[in-house]
């Protein structure tokens, strides 16, 4: 085996990660990662990702309980994004409830939603 080396210098410290259902290859949603949130994921098993908005580390799940386990982990040609396959506990990876990021469906330029709301943002976020 190769030492593995990704390239975090490329974008500036942080390299795009693609997150999938482990079991179904679904795409979750879109995160990214530093060196410290790559190496934090790689020794607990769970997912951490940089946040742009609050320009911190946080570990997925952290408020909402949504963890992401980790089952995979590959690199691409580049070495500069992350392909990530997990265990979604709780079954909602998206912020808004949602399985997926990605529950909008562009159609005839109108926005569809598909799938149903796993929980309530306001009562998981808003804790006041």
């Amino acid at each position: 085996m190769n030492s593995i080396k990704i390239d975090f210098n490329k974008s500036g410290g942080m390299v795009p990660v693609i997150i999938q259902d482990y079991k179904t290859n679904e795409v979750l949603m879109l995160a990214y990662m530093n060196e410290e949130a790559y190496s934090l994921s790689m020794k607990t098993g769970l997912a951490h990702y940089w946040s742009r908005s609050k320009n911190r580390i946080w570990k997925k799940g952290e408020e909402s309980g949504h963890i992401q386990e980790i089952n995979e982990v590959r690199i691409d040609c580049d070495s500069d994004t992350i392909l990530m396959k997990v265990n979604q506990v709780g079954g909602a990876a998206c912020h808004e409830g949602y399985r997926s990021c990605f529950f909008r469906k562009i159609v005839n330029d109108k926005t569809v939603i598909e799938g149903e709301r796993i929980f309530d943002p306001s009562k998981v976020y808003n804790k006041g």
